[in-house]
């Protein structure tokens, strides 16, 4: 697709000079083979007649009218030409504003293709945003001069038509000539054009129905291409052998499963055996676990860590939060050291009168387990045997964050955890080199979270029920999306509400506060002090949004809900209904809502099951958001969609992979298609590469 000629530069097309290559720079386009990969946002269709009689009930007039009088109205500069028009249906003026050239080009008595918005003004039909070219009187059919015509992407400086006429330059001379990159069996199989076609299509249509067509091949060809990459890195990973030592008797793993007060479910259990059958492959694991909130994801890990712990390897843990770590930590005390296990936690807040004996037996192997932050992966934390890493809630840390805790050690096992379910395309894609394991059941005797709207204005019976639930022995969660008072924002804050609550509303009720600059000890002392019951109502910021686990908490109520992401409001609901208690969720929200806000409480009132959330979330937000990949370089596709895309998605994922099955090298061959996807989507790009 992508041959050597597109990578000409775009001084090689007539009429782009210095002036209109720096304009379409901003743009992304560099080359040739750039332009003819900019995807129009839209299409102006004028091949569908309507005349000058019906403009009140079109978005444009097309139609073929007669030039029949010039005038001009105003002084001066601001002398105007007027042009009076008529089809078969009525008359209408062309207000000419600047463009007295006009003059000229339209001819009294000469017909014209016409194109353009019009309105009722001054007592007749008039227009002054409009398109004209001369009709061929010689055509069967002069009307037939109406396009569909692409609208592209602009900066100022750059005008449609002169983004058309360089397009229609690259086609003429590069773009239609271009072979398909893609086999023809593809092609029969699931009737797409050859490559040249598709663009010509695209740029050039015929008709509005050619469109669909030409955008399905070439994103065939996008997906295809893109999923070769990921497939070559899980390929390639899976091709690399290391020594793997004695298989684990399970021991450990049983004793902790015997100490537990219940059962764990089937989901956990067969999730569990993949991860097993992963560190005993001959090469090394790459897995994502996921799993809604509050389904037991962390014990899995656990388990995970006690087969590797048992055969004298060592496990590390990492979390996005100190919050998140020490409630990982906290747990992994209450079950493992009873079994022996040996545990540490490593934060940036550890002190170095205590840093340094921690890393003095991280290195001698006196460790089994380490949990902790981002610290894990400084410089002068070495492990004697790390052979598995576990990262949770891994779309909070950067590529070159994993890439450095992994490589303390040669080819550790990766399990990667996330409680945002990821929809099926981005699994395909953005972890489409990951194996996937699911836990989709919730441990037996959780109630379902009853989950509330309240507008602002409403909030005394909230608040009403608050109180009820906190006589009856209950503990609850107010959440804000400010700390503190804002000069542009005028929203309720977690500090002002502290006093309001406790002061106030809540008077007499021993109330806390936690949020992301108070410091770490003192998040820490709120958090035991709320989890044993001293503190009965705990107001927070998103901070609470993972690593909270409070099983007598029963309401939790998030102030401004619109602020919040439909994947945070899910989150923040999942840390009440951790007990035996019927627990309640309550999103009070402003009276002007945008229309993704709606969509948003709308999907959480009507859904307690995060797959479903997260396929509505990629939905209102797109991939880039949902993943977290906007930070450090979004999934950039120029001509498919994720979301409209999934089934061409999975049809070109199996092809891909089975090029890559028939030949591992297939890749390494000079292939300027692959260059090129890679080019246009280096962060992703990258991400792939430093996970493979």
């Amino acid at each position: 697709m992508f041959l050597r000629e597109l990578k000409q530069p775009l001084s090689s097309l007539k009429g782009a000079g210095p002036r209109i290559q720096a304009l379409l720079a901003q743009l992304g386009v560099l080359t040739v083979g750039d332009i003819l990969l900019l995807s129009p946002r839209g299409y102006d269709d004028r091949s569908k007649p309507v005349p000058l009689s019906r403009f009140a009930d079109a978005p444009k007039v097309n139609t073929i009218v007669q030039v029949l009088t010039h005038d001009w109205f105003g002084f001066g500069r601001m002398k105007t030409l007027k042009v009076l028009v008529e089809d078969e249906s009525a008359q209408a003026s062309l207000i000419c504003f600047n463009r007295p050239f006009l003059e000229k080009q339209l001819e009294q008595g000469k017909r014209y293709f016409l194109s353009g918005t019009f309105q009722y003004r001054y007592g007749e039909i008039q227009s002054s945003s409009f398109d004209f070219e001369p009709v061929d009187e010689e055509a069967q059919d002069p009307l037939a001069t109406g396009k569909v015509l692409p609208v592209y992407p602009l900066t100022a400086g750059l005008s449609q038509t002169l983004l058309r006429k360089l397009q229609a330059r690259a086609l003429a001379e590069y773009g239609r000539r271009l072979e398909s990159d893609l086999p023809e069996s593809y092609l029969q199989r699931y009737k797409l054009l050859p490559t040249g076609q598709a663009l010509a299509a695209l740029h050039a249509p015929e008709k509005a129905q050619d469109v669909e067509q030409a955008r399905k091949s070439l994103a065939f060809s996008e997906l295809f291409y893109l999923e070769l990459m990921i497939g070559r890195r899980a390929f390639t990973r899976k091709a690399q052998r290391i020594e793997r030592g004695k298989r684990a008797e399970g021991l450990l793993k049983q004793r902790l499963i015997e100490r537990l007060p219940f059962e764990l479910t089937a989901d956990q259990l067969s999730c569990l055996a993949e991860i097993e059958a992963d560190m005993a492959a001959p090469s090394a694991m790459a897995r994502l676990l996921q799993g809604d909130v509050g389904s037991g994801k962390t014990l899995v890990a656990f388990l995970a860590c006690l087969s590797v712990i048992e055969t004298g390897g060592q496990a590390a843990i990492m979390a996005p939060t100190e919050l998140l770590a020490r409630q990982h930590a906290d747990t992994a005390a209450r079950l493992l050291e009873p079994l022996g296990i040996r545990l540490a936690f490593l934060s940036g807040n550890v002190k170095d009168s205590g840093r340094r004996p921690l890393l003095e037996a991280l290195a001698g192997g006196e460790v089994d387990l380490v949990i902790g932050t981002h610290a894990l992966f400084s410089k002068d934390v070495v492990f004697r045997n790390l052979s598995l890493v576990v990262i949770d809630e891994q779309h909070r840390f950067g590529v070159m964050q994993r890439i450095a805790l992994s490589a303390k050690s040669r080819e550790p096992d990766m399990l990667m955890m996330t409680a945002t379910p990821i929809p099926r395309t981005l699994a395909l894609t953005e972890y489409g080199d990951l194996s996937v394991s699911t836990i989709r059941n919730l441990p037996a005797g959780r109630l379902p979270i009853k989950t509330h709207l309240a507008a602002q204005g409403n909030e005394k019976k909230v608040y009403d029920f608050v109180q009820r639930e906190l006589e009856a022995g209950r503990q609850a969660y107010f959440v804000y999306p400010l700390i503190e008072a804002s000069e542009k924002l005028d929203l309720k804050h977690a500090q002002g509400m502290l006093e309001e609550l406790s002061g106030k509303i809540f008077k007499g009720t021993a109330v806390g506060i936690i949020h992301s600059r108070l410091p770490e000890e003192e998040k820490r002392a709120t958090m035991l002090a709320f989890s044993k019951g001293e503190l009965k109502l705990l107001v927070a910021t998103s901070v609470v949004e993972v690593g909270v686990d409070v099983p007598n908490a029963s309401c939790i109520v998030i102030e401004h809900a619109e602020r919040f992401g439909l994947a945070a409001l899910h989150q923040l609901r999942g840390r009440v209904g951790r007990g035996p208690h019927q627990s309640y969720a309550f999103m009070v929200y402003s009276k002007e809502l945008s229309a993704d806000a709606k969509e948003r409480l709308k999907a959480i009132m009507e859904s307690s099951d995060g797959f479903k959330i997260s396929e509505e979330d990629l939905r209102i937000r797109g991939p880039g958001e949902i993943t977290g990949t906007a930070q450090s370089g979004d999934l950039k596709l120029a001509f498919a969609d994720l979301i409209r895309d999934g089934e061409l998605l999975e049809k070109a994922r199996t092809e891909a992979f089975a090029v890559l099955a028939r030949d591992p090298g297939f890749l390494e061959s000079e292939n300027s298609v692959i260059r090129e996807v890679m080019r246009r989507a280096p962060p992703f790009s990258e991400s792939l590469a430093a996970r493979g």
